[in-house]
């Protein structure tokens, strides 16, 4: 499959940069080509810079990052252009970024998913308004601790806190029910408190 964009970082700002490059690729409706390619790069701009730091934020890598957001749109740009719809493109570019961050994640060490919690009608309260701004007022600190996550669990982290997505926007995107976001969620925090913990009784020692 040809490459129909390239990435490149701006020295300056510090941030990813989207730009055309050739393509061998023969559309049979130039029209509808060009409303695509329109849509794709709204897209892009409205949501590379958020998908980079969530990225970075789960990979702790800005060049793995860049690598990885730059297979993100690869991956979407491929299935528009086999004429497939995407209902909701912020979403579905977040499904692939988090479906290219584990596959690359899996290519560097040995991932095994938790899908235990991932049952229906498990049920759990929303996150409590003082853990959803503990997390908030420590993110700094507590991103060091975020790659440490199973993939399950630092993926919502990251939307939920980073991208200050909702529980229903990141069941949109992961394709569960928001009660699985929300244990997920639940679960994910109760584990950085841990790491948390930890960390501090190592610095004391």
């Amino acid at each position: 499959m040809p490459r129909l964009f390239a990435f490149q970082r701006s020295a300056k700002q510090g941030k990813i940069a989207f730009c055309r490059a050739s393509t061998s690729m023969e559309l049979q409706k130039p029209k509808r080509a060009l409303e695509m390619e329109k849509s794709f790069l709204a897209a892009y701009d409205a949501n590379a810079d958020a998908l980079f730091r969530h990225c970075v934020a789960r990979v702790r890598d800005r060049d793995l990052a860049k690598d990885i957001v730059q297979e993100t749109f690869t991956r979407t740009w491929a299935y528009l252009a086999e004429g497939k719809k995407v209902e909701h493109l912020r979403a579905f570019l977040y499904r692939t970024l988090n479906n290219a961050i584990v596959d690359t994640m899996r290519k560097k060490r040995s991932v095994s998913l938790d899908v235990m919690y991932e049952e229906e009608g498990f049920e759990i309260a929303d996150e409590p308004q003082e853990i959803a701004l503990e997390v908030r007022e420590e993110i700094g600190d507590a991103l060091q601790l975020l790659s440490s996550l199973d993939e399950t669990y630092s993926s919502v982290i990251a939307m939920r806190f980073i991208d200050e997505l909702s529980p229903g926007e990141i069941s949109a995107i992961l394709g569960v029910s928001e009660n699985v976001v929300s244990v997920r969620i639940h679960r994910g925090v109760k584990q950085l408190r841990q790491l948390w913990n930890e960390r501090d009784k190592q610095k004391a020692v």
